[in-house]
């Protein structure tokens, strides 16, 4: 089982780095309205090595059986390599090729804000909450962490499935 988990992890560590990564790495402007959707397909295609790590581990490790509970394991743990790779491109994203992301991003929230037609003091109360947000939760460490989580819990799911589909005795 180790060297499944460390084969498929790898795969998804390193496709999670690259495909997150992909239009920062060729110095592409991200569209925000695109980059989120950029970003969540990116984090799906690296956790589909959830799915062949499990299936793998069953074919060819453990004679066509795997227990719902051990796929879920296996696949958690490759979650976990593959989180590592989107918080780190995350990290090295806000810290080395676009230190003023929060900056940009707060500017550009607050126009689609203004521009959504919600009255002026609606407005003033959003952009309050938002700049407060922004101030706390805006620092790259924590925001790579964030992307930590999410990986995770999008693996959790993907993990749930696989685990199901993926299941003989």
């Amino acid at each position: 089982m180790k060297s499944t988990v460390l084969k498929y992890g790898l795969y998804a560590m390193i496709s999670g780095f690259v495909f997150f990564g992909l239009p920062f790495l060729f110095g592409m402007e991200m569209d925000y309205d695109y980059g989120e959707a950029i970003g969540y397909t990116a984090i799906v295609l690296s956790l589909l090595f959830i799915f062949f790590g499990i299936k793998y581990f069953r074919d060819k490790e453990n004679n066509g059986k795997v227990s719902f509970l051990k796929a879920l394991g296996i696949g958690m743990i490759i979650a976990l390599f593959s989180a590592a790779g989107v918080a780190l491109m995350d990290l090295i994203y806000t810290t080395l090729i676009n230190p003023d992301f929060a900056a940009d991003y707060s500017v550009y929230y607050l126009e689609k804000l203004q521009n959504s037609g919600i009255s002026a003091e609606e407005f003033k109360t959003e952009s309050a909450k938002f700049k407060q947000q922004m101030q706390d939760y805006g620092s790259p460490g924590f925001m790579a962490g964030l992307m930590f989580v999410t990986v995770m819990l999008i693996g959790f799911i993907i993990s749930l499935v696989s685990g199901l589909i993926l299941q003989r005795k």
